[in-house]
């Protein structure tokens, strides 16, 4: 299955990413070459996955950086979200022919073989463009370090959110006093939300928006709501396989009830419905630039923490130095400026949903100011990530073996139980199989 949702991101994050560009000052379209740097001696080939209003932004802020840093020419690639994006990148890296910098989501870094087909970030270069292991969360800054190395840069995180009408709901009577949905915190509470929101929905349109049949939102469903019981996948060695299926069971019926009690629809085009009138809807914070360019009434909060614990699931969209055989001076350095650039400059990204992983820009009153980011920005702190292992992070094997097991339990096609046993033995199975990359096992792979 290819990108969630990639026609939607395409033709309607793309008003979304004008408008957040614009609101900016910055270009929303550049060329993709180097022509704002003519006269440029250091060039910097640099790849990304960024299309629809995520790549606007993108562009706005590297012509910024062009015109800020005229020494230095910019060549940027955008190519094939997912498995496309990667495989490339793996063979241009083993066959000496890596761009200077590109962007990785973080839970594939583990994967991509640290120290031979990604090179480490240079700490004395990152400093002196102003970037530090300080500026960053805590946690976020640990997925990127491999056995005490850093390999990766991260410039956001991306969360599965709870977006909500606030015309519906204020019907319904689910509205506090600050005008936002009113706090959940437990599954029943949950499902009484879902029944009076429903009896306040305009006919025809369902209650959520759930993506049940998609492999990709059912996995990062599943990893929030098993986190939010405290649920593991292994031991810190990798050697064993601590999945706990009651756990899991329990995630998986709770999937599964949104579809059995009609709240929600497989199959449905649910940024549509929401659009429309739906109240309810859980994607990515990426959809934030579709519905303020919709002008409807919303909120989105993390995914409700109905386990008792808040965790929403979160990715990373991250920096790294694919392996070349001659990394070195002038070209490196300007790689890491570029990056560092982008992640202090990074509001533009910001409006445009995602997290910013620079902590001066987080806790900016200019970003504070964003809506509705400044209602789920606490999802910075309680990160539910899929376990640090070579087959893991967006698009990976773990989630394509696992992703339409879970699929199939929430249409009734596989009970949850028998459902959370199969995924037991897929885990048992990945364990112990060879990463591609290097021909090692997770308990080899020195992800710590």
């Amino acid at each position: 299955m290819g990108r969630p949702d990639l026609n939607r991101r395409q033709l309607l994050g793309g008003l979304g990413g004008l408008f957040v560009a614009g609101s900016f000052g910055f270009a929303a379209l550049g060329t993709g070459a180097d022509a704002l740097a003519a006269g440029s001696q250091t060039r910097v080939r640099y790849w990304n996955l960024f299309s629809g209003g995520d790549g606007y932004n993108m562009i706005a802020m590297l012509d910024a950086f062009r015109k800020s840093t005229p020494d230095i020419a910019v060549k940027d690639s955008t190519l094939q979200w997912g498995n496309p994006y990667y495989t490339k990148l793996a063979m241009a890296a083993a066959g000496s022919r890596a761009p200077d910098l590109s962007v990785m989501h973080l839970g594939r870094v583990a994967g991509f073989a640290p120290g031979r087909l990604l090179d480490p970030w240079d700490m004395d270069l990152l400093a002196k463009y102003g970037l530090n292991e300080a500026d960053f969360n805590p946690a976020l800054w640990k997925r990127a370090v491999i056995d005490g190395t850093l390999y990766a840069l991260p410039l956001d995180i991306h969360v599965q959110l709870c977006f909500y009408r606030k015309d519906v709901l204020k019907k319904a009577g689910l509205l506090g006093d600050d005008g936002r949905i009113v706090p959940v915190t437990s599954t029943q509470e949950w499902f009484d939300v879902l029944k009076a929101a429903k009896k306040a929905t305009k006919s025809g349109l369902q209650t959520l928006g759930l993506h049940a049949n998609d492999q990709n939102f059912s996995w990062w469903f599943f990893v929030a709501f098993y986190q939010q019981l405290g649920g593991t996948y292994f031991d810190d060695a990798r050697t064993q396989v601590t999945f706990d299926e009651d756990k899991a069971t329990q995630v998986l019926e709770f999937l599964r009830q949104h579809v059995t009690d009609g709240y929600a629809q497989a199959g449905a085009a649910d940024a549509e419905q929401f659009i429309n009138g739906a109240p309810f809807t859980w994607e990515g914070n990426w959809s934030v630039p579709v519905y303020n360019g919709a002008k409807i009434d919303y909120g989105a909060t993390p995914l409700p923490p109905v386990f008792g614990t808040q965790a929403t699931h979160a990715e990373s969209h991250s920096f790294v130095l694919p392996h070349q055989t001659d990394r070195s001076g002038a070209t490196n350095e300007a790689a890491h400026r570029l990056a560092a650039y982008i992640v202090k400059n990074a509001l533009v990204w910001a409006e445009g949903g995602h997290i910013p992983a620079y902590r001066p820009t987080l806790s900016s009153a200019a970003y504070r100011k964003l809506t509705p980011q400044n209602e789920y920005v606490s999802a910075m702190d309680h990160q539910a990530t899929e376990p640090k292992v070579w087959f893991a992070g967006s698009t990976g094997t773990l989630a394509s073996r696992i992703g339409p097991v879970i699929a199939a339990s929430n249409l009734g096609s596989a009970k949850p139980d028998a459902t959370a046993r199969r995924m037991k033995s897929v885990l048992e199975e990945l364990l112990v199989m060879k990463n591609p990359m290097d021909g090692r096992t997770a308990a080899q792979g020195g992800a710590s």
